[in-house]
């Protein structure tokens, strides 16, 4: 029963139990869950021990009804009241027992009926688990068979890839070996190049060095000139400034000199009685007068210069603008506003000049206004200002004073009236000497000593209160006044009277005093001054008073303002300072004077220039006339050498402008540089000035400037200062400034604390540690910014540090979500970089110290992509792939993984785990497999290592279809084109009734309704142009039935694709068809120059050359049986490289039966019962083709003469993996084709030729199958040939005409003979390979020097440059006939050097057997001279490159050594017998030729010969001649010394020279080995 319970454990039964809620308590249900067995017997216990009481309880009252009928008899009431008590109480346990057993026999029949109905389940289901156990031991079966398939599968693919190794390394062995030669070949070549291109490269230096010297010298000479110019005008200012001196002293002596006449013309009037005072200052007046009058008059001669200039720059323009407008014009005698001012000018010119002479007279009738312009520009000005002539634009009409031109205003000065006021005039020496003595004459006569009680008054008369009188810092124009106080000093009474001021003080200075008359002592009286400047100029001087004992002065000056500059310190001390901290020192500039001006405080170092309004410099117009002359003349000469050095300075460069530009831009960069190098950095400045650095300093004033010292670097620093000021006459002031810096005694060694990159709502510590050099302990205190306080945290916050040592305060960073918002002065979002300052205050230190907390913050968050999923309707036999992309979105790499995925969903790859990388997006695929047809609602969950859940809603629909499919994945093998692979599948009904939904799930879409049972039809669509093919691909299946399908898969090449290539092939055969005619025809055309025979058969057979118009008329249609579509299909066969597709086929499916549905009615098909079938097919390359024959599988043998055989090389090559084991098909014995090689197994990627021959014995068209089979497929060969009775012989032997060696450009010729030995007439053509059409296919391959020794099948080999074919025959075509013979001439003719001259004659019977080939060799050299032997060191097909003809200028630059290399091979025989030395020959030949040469032989030599015999070498003959047409053979036999060693070769050379008509050189190398022979 145990067994029962085990098989309806499951659900499905576990819902079909009866219940027994009403019958049965909890704990009887749950002994009804254990079992229906076990409850079974169970209740019957149970049963039986309720009768057992039953019977006892009856017996106890059968005992105690004895008992109360005892008692009843012995009337004992209380004891029958207990008695009786005692039976009811048994009666009411009797009837609970009757309950009791009424109720478990009613549960003994349930459990008893389910039982029974279990065991008939049971029995239902014992079917179905051997069907199931059937089911487990086939599908292990099958896995051990494709266990044992695919072991054997490895086996063989790896047996394969170690062939394939093999392979690959005797391949590689033979590559490396044609590498080998072809690197020593292009080593030969680069060093051939190499000094072809040394040779040119030193040429072309040559010529770049002298061009570069050229240059060079070019530049120096225009930097000579420009020196030379520099030079010439410093050497003309020097000389200029000379010759200004010598002027100034000139000019001072001429003063001297004037003074001298004065003085002497002053003796004269003295003594003659006149006054002499008077004379003089009328004289001083007049020159005056004289002076101001030519300075007027010159500066309106300046004024009148301008308004020529104007005048004539705007005529000019004029001119200009109307020759671009309308054409010359006849002038109007008009006279306009200008001619009115040309006349005026001219007037007044020729008013004050003198007359002009004839020559003049004529020019100024020509050219009236030039000559008045150049007479008024000669007239120069005494006035010279020595800054820039202004260059206004404005015409000046009028004079800028009305009546300033007018006659009247040229007349002479005239003396004012004596009622006006005129300024005083000092006179002359002699005037103030008599003055003098004048003065002292009366004063003699006043002055008188004053004697009070014996005792002299010796000393003043009179004090002055004050006793200067000072008048400071006038205004021109204002009137000042000042008292000043005399008091008496003398002993007595005392007079005073005024005698005046000095000469130079009358003008200025006025005096108001009344004589007080007598005073006493002691007495005082008062003098009002009164000064009203006139010039803006310091005055000095004294007012004279005569008192009764003497007379006295009081002092008198007059100052004007100044600027009377200070500063209250030089030197200011800042003392001591920490670094960082800053202090401050104030210095005050002063101004006593009453000017203002401007000043500017900078260091000492830097320069700078105050702004200056310099005044031009004017020479006084008090010159003379010859005064005058002299000094135009020396401007003059100054301009002309100016003008000179300009010249100059025009030649050597370009323009002007650009020699002004260039000075500009050197001073410009000069004085860049100069103030770079002065300017000191301010970065370094530790003690620098305040904000107030410049400004104006009015007169009386003060102004204070503050000096900051921020100390940077420990140590002492000074600085010094000046200030500069606008005003010229300031000097500049000096000030210095020091201070000393000491370091902090706290500091932190990082100053900042990098965090790497942190995580949002992560925890992150460190520790920094702070160092003191402070000799005593510290008090700390750590502040965070207010922004970032609740993230940063530094603990403790304060703390001590002991003296001389270190201390750890622990940074925690705990950045929150808000940090962006909180902190954005030093977080950045774009970079997410937090810089956070920190800092630390130190008790007793004013700078803190401040280091920085620098991390990288970055989320944790991770994206999915979409965040839902909608698989929609699924198929329990399929899977369905979403992709999501799970993005991170920080800068850290985290690790991820899907956790709790339900068992119908995986994610791929890795199963869903992984690590990304940081800002890295990965791509997942979640795939969905329904287990049955519900309806599907579940979420992914990705955790992070950080244990953050990110999750994906997914829904689906389940969907159980009515049909199902054996296989619904097929994968072929690799099928070749136009081969077949076939797979067979079944299609299955499994759904047989809707009764056994306990058994198996019935088909549906979701929780719809079940599908009826019924058959059911199928569909597969199958995509167009595809190569599947299903059959069948529609039917129905009834329940319980399965349908067999059949899939083949046969690739092929799309046609287009074949249509395509050929028409490309068909193209360049059209293309190139009528090249070779071209070709052909000029052929001929040189053959009927040069031979007669050739030129009558020409006029017999004219070739006939189509035009591409015609080409593209004749072309042929391609067709599916055409030979280039043949030949185009093989190609591309050949070339296919392979392909692989994946094709899904859908197959609906539709309830009911296809037979029975009406003609247009069809059945519905529900999209979401689709079954899909995955077919992958690998399409490959044909595993044999043919190679050859441009991969055709038809052969034409052509018309054979009968007798002849014929044959066709068929190259095969296996292009599959694996080798091939061949099968060939039976030709027929007696028939015409034979299989002469025949190889019966062909290896991976090999290639081998089949050759097949063709001997017809009679006149037939014989035609025949050859068919090779092998395992992969067969591949079917058709031969046919014609045989034609015909026979011919030729008279060489061997097939090989060998022309031997001929002169470049010069011609040998030969003849051979054809004989006809058949008894019909042949026709024949002869054929030049060189001439074929295959020559288009010889271009299209590598050039043969590329390609290895092994793979060269040429037989054309050096052509002639000119074009026309280095070999010629005649005749080309012809007829033989019975019996006879046909003579051919073959005629070689090079145009150059070379060795390997070939070509193929072949002589065609019937234009279509080659009865003949016939190989032609010969070989031409520059020189009559040649060698042969040796081994081969070039390839035998000369490159594109063109050697140069031999040049005999240069004979020494091009001859270089010719190499020979000669291989020795000694074989050692392992028996007694003698063995052989090694031999080897070396032919010398000399060419015959018509040509005059002054040798007739040819000289040859070797050279060493002893030192070769030393090394086993025997050279027979080592020196001889050859004469002309003549070879000589030189023997070389080598036999190992006793002293060689077998491992290393032997390798020497000597030089072989030959004499001829020049001298050619070879390196003759010998290298011998030892070979161990049998």
């Amino acid at each position: 029963m145990e067994e029962a319970t085990v098989q309806f454990s499951d659900e499905d039964l576990v819902d079909n139990f009866p219940t027994m809620d009403d019958v049965q308590t909890s704990s009887q249900r749950t002994k009804v869950l254990l079992g229906p067995a076990g409850a079974s017997m169970t209740v019957s216990g149970e049963l039986h021990i309720c009768r057992q009481r039953m019977d006892l309880l009856n017996k106890q009252q059968e005992s105690l009804a004895a008992e109360i009928a005892t008692e009843k008899e012995a009337n004992n009431m209380a004891a029958i009241g207990r008695l009786q008590a005692a039976s009811r109480r048994l009666q009411t346990e009797l009837e609970n027992e009757k309950d009791l057993q009424s109720k478990i026999t009613a549960m003994l029949k349930d459990s008893e009926n389910a039982m029974w109905h279990i065991e008939i389940q049971k029995g239902q289901f014992e079917d179905v688990r051997k069907h199931h156990e059937e089911e487990a031991e086939a599908r292990q079966r099958g896995l051990e068979v494709h266990s044992a398939q695919q072991l054997q599968r490895e086996k063989e693919a790896m047996e394969k890839s170690e062939r394939n190794r093999l392979l690959r390394a005797r391949k590689s062995l033979h590559t490396q070996k044609e590498l080998g030669l072809k690197h020593q070949k292009l080593v030969e070549d680069a060093q051939r190049n190499h000094r072809i291109a040394v040779k040119f490269l030193k040429a072309s230096l040559g010529r770049v060095r002298e061009q570069e010297q050229k240059e060079e010298m070019e530049s120096r000479k225009h930097m000579q000139r420009r020196m030379d110019a520099v030079l010439a005008l410093k050497n003309n200012i020097t000389a200029s400034r000379e010759t200004l001196k010598k002027f100034q002293a000139w000019g001072q002596t001429r003063a001297d000199l004037a003074k001298q006449k004065a003085l002497t013309e002053k003796e004269v009037i003295l003594a003659q009685g006149g006054d002499a005072f008077k004379y003089l200052f009328h004289q001083r007046r007049h020159q005056e007068l004289e002076a101001q009058k030519r300075a007027f008059e010159e500066e309106q001669k300046l004024r009148k210069q301008e308004i020529v200039s104007r005048i004539l720059k705007e005529e000019a323009e004029e001119e200009q603008r109307k020759r671009r407008q309308h054409p010359p014009s006849k002038p109007i005698n008009r006279r306009t506003l200008r001619d009115k001012t040309w006349k005026y000018i001219s007037d007044f010119c020729e008013g004050k000049k003198s007359v002009l002479s004839s020559h003049q007279d004529c020019e100024l009738q020509l050219y009236p206004k030039a000559v008045r312009v150049i007479n008024a520009i000669s007239c120069e000005s005494v006035q010279v200002d020595l800054g820039s002539v202004s260059t206004e634009d404005e015409v000046l009409a009028e004079p800028d004073i009305p009546g300033l031109w007018d006659k009247e205003s040229c007349q002479s000065y005239q003396v004012p009236k004596e009622g006006m006021e005129r300024k005083p005039v000092g006179g002359s020496k002699m005037e103030k000497d008599i003055l003098a003595r004048t003065m002292e004459k009366l004063r003699s006569g006043v002055v008188q000593k004053q004697v009070v009680s014996g005792r002299e008054f010796m000393g003043r008369p009179f004090n002055s209160k004050p006793e200067v009188i000072h008048f400071k810092d006038f205004d021109v124009g204002k009137v000042y006044k000042k008292k000043i106080t005399l008091i008496n000093a003398t002993y007595t009474i005392n007079y005073c009277k005024l005698v005046g001021v000095e000469e130079n003080l009358k003008d200025f200075i006025h005096i108001d005093f009344e004589p007080p008359g007598p005073m006493s002592a002691g007495m005082s009286c008062e003098v009002l001054v009164t000064f009203k400047p006139m010039i803006n100029k310091d005055l000095e001087g004294n007012v004279s008073f005569l008192a009764q004992t003497g007379g006295f002065s009081v002092p008198l000056k007059c100052s004007t303002k100044k600027c009377s500059l200070s500063l209250d310190k030089e030197l200011i001390e800042f003392g001591t300072y920490v670094v960082g901290e800053t202090t401050s020192r104030i210095i005050t500039l002063t101004n006593v004077g009453g000017l203002g001006t401007k000043f500017k405080f900078l260091p000492d170092s830097e320069f700078y220039e105050m702004d200056e309004s310099q005044p031009g410099v004017k020479i006084s117009s008090l010159f003379t006339c010859e005064e005058k002359f002299i000094y135009e003349k020396i401007i003059s000469s100054l301009s002309e050498q100016q003008l000179e050095v300009n010249e100059s300075s025009i030649v050597d460069l370009q323009s002007p402008k650009e020699s002004e530009k260039q000075l500009d831009d050197t001073e410009v960069t000069t004085a860049a540089v100069s103030a770079m190098t002065m300017i000191p950095s301010e970065e370094q400045a530790e003690i620098t000035l305040g904000e107030v650095t410049e400004g104006e300093i009015g007169p009386f004033s003060s102004i204070k400037v503050p000096i900051t010292f921020t100390p940077v670097i420990p140590g002492e620093v000074q600085t010094k200062f000046k200030v500069m000021f606008k005003n010229p006459r300031s000097p500049t002031l000096y000030f210095r400034a020091t201070g000393t810096a000491i370091d902090v005694p706290v500091w932190v060694p990082k100053a900042t604390v990098d965090l790497k990159i942190c995580m949002y709502d992560r925890l992150y510590q460190d520790s920094i540690t702070v160092h003191t050099r402070s000799k005593a302990a510290l008090r700390l205190k750590f502040e965070v910014c207010k922004e970032l306080r609740g993230h940063i945290e530094l603990l403790p916050e304060t703390g001590y540090i002991q003296a001389q040592s270190t201390y750890s305060v622990q940074l925690k960073f705990l950045p929150r979500q808000s940090l962006p918002e909180d902190a954005r002065k030093y977080f950045d979002p774009a970079s997410r970089v937090l810089e956070a300052p920190m800092t630390i205050r130190v008790a007793d230190q004013i700078k803190p110290v401040k280091f920085t907390v620098q991390a990288i913050v970055t989320t944790s968050d991770l994206e999915i992509n979409p965040s839902e999923i909608n698989f929609g309707y699924c198929t329990i036999y399929e899977a369905i792939r979403a992709e999501i992309c799970l993005s991170n979105l920080s800068l850290l790499p985290q690790e991820f993984g899907f956790v709790g995925l339900p068992k119908y969903v995986d994610i791929q790859p890795n199963d869903g785990f992984g690590t990304i990388l940081p800002l890295e997006t990965l791509h997942l695929d979640v795939i969905f497999q329904p287990i049955k047809a519900k309806e599907y609602k579940f979420e992914l969950v990705c955790k992070s290592e950080i244990n953050r859940c990110f999750k994906v809603s997914c829904q689906a629909v389940g969907v159980h279809p009515p049909l199902e499919l054996s296989h619904y994945q097929i994968k072929f093998s690799a099928t070749s084109l136009y081969d077949t692979s076939v797979s067979t599948l079944y299609v299955i009904n499994s759904h047989l009734s809707m009764m056994n939904k306990m058994i198996h799930s019935l088909p549906r879409i979701g929780s719809e309704e079940a599908t009826p049972v019924g058959p059911t039809s199928f569909e597969f669509l199958v995509p167009p142009n595809s190569p599947i093919t299903i059959s069948p691909s529609v039917g129905t299946v009834l329940p319980g039935k399965r349908c067999l399908i059949q899939v083949a898969f046969q690739p092929v090449l799309p046609k287009e694709v074949i249509y395509e290539e050929a028409s490309q092939i068909l193209n360049k055969e059209m293309e190139t068809k009528p090249v070779y005619q071209k070709e052909t025809v000029q052929r001929k055309e040189l053959w009927k120059q040069s031979l007669s025979v050739v030129r009558v058969h020409n006029r017999e057979r004219p070739t006939r050359v189509s035009t591409p118009q015609a080409t593209e008329l004749q072309r042929p249609v391609i067709n599916s049986s055409s030979t280039e579509f043949q030949i185009a299909q093989a190609t591309l066969s050949k070339a296919f490289q392979g392909k692989f597709d994946r094709f899904v086929i859908p197959c609906v499916v539709a309830s009911g039966d296809i037979k029975d549905r009406k003609t247009a009615e069809s059945l519905s098909f529900s999209p979401h019962n689709t079954l899909y079938l995955e077919l992958w097919c690998p399409a490959v390359a044909p595993f044999i083709v043919v190679t050859s024959h441009k991969g055709k599988t038809d052969f034409n043998f052509g018309d054979i003469a009968v007798g002849h055989r014929s044959i066709k090389k068929i190259t095969l090559q296996n292009i599959c993996n694996e080798d091939l084991t061949l099968e060939y098909s039976v030709l027929n014995p007696n028939g015409p084709f034979v299989r002469l090689n025949p190889f019966n197994k062909l290896c991976s990627g090999e290639t081998q030729t089949l050759v097949l021959s063709f001997s017809p014995h009679e006149n037939i068209l014989a035609q025949e199958t050859l068919d090779i089979i092998t395992k992969r497929g067969t591949l079917s060969l058709t031969l046919f040939g014609m045989g034609v009775a015909s026979m011919i012989t030729c008279s060489i032997d061997g097939n090989v005409l060998n022309m031997g060696y001929v002169l470049a450009r010069e011609s040998v010729s030969t003849n051979f003979k054809l004989q006809n030995e058949s008894s019909l007439p042949i026709k024949f053509w002869v054929h030049l390979e060189s001439l074929s059409k295959k020559k288009t296919e010889t271009y299209q391959q590598l050039p043969k020097f590329i390609t290895s020794h092994e793979q060269r099948t040429e037989i054309v080999g050096t052509q002639n440059y000119n074009g026309q074919s280095v070999f010629s025959i005649v005749p080309v075509e012809g007829l033989m006939f019975p019996g006879k013979a046909q003579e051919f001439t073959v005629t070689f003719s090079p145009d150059h050097e070379s060795l390997f001259f070939s070509d193929l004659l072949q002589v065609v019977l019937f234009e279509k057997k080659v009865s003949h080939q016939i190989l032609l060799k010969g070989a031409a050299r520059e020189h009559m001279m040649f060698v042969e032997g040796g081994d081969p060191l070039e390839v035998p097909v000369e490159s594109l490159a063109v050697v140069t003809t031999f040049d005999p200028e240069h004979k020494e630059e091009t001859e270089e050594l010719k190499p020979i290399l000669v291989t020795l091979n000694y074989v050692q025989l392992d028996t007694d017998t003698t063995t052989l030395p090694a031999t080897r020959e070396l032919h010398v030949g000399c060419i015959r030729t018509t040509q005059p040469s002054p040798r007739k032989t040819v000289e040859f030599s070797l050279d060493g010969v002893s030192w070769l015999q030393h090394k086993g070498f025997s050279i027979e003959p080592s020196r001889g001649s050859v004469e002309r047409g003549q070879t000589k053979t030189i023997n070389i036999s080598w036999v190992p010394p006793a002293d060689f060693d077998p491992d290393h070769p032997l390798m020497v050379s000597t030089v072989l020279q030959l004499r001829g008509d020049v001298k050619e050189t070879y390196k003759v190398t010998f290298v011998a080995h030892v070979v161990t022979g049998l």
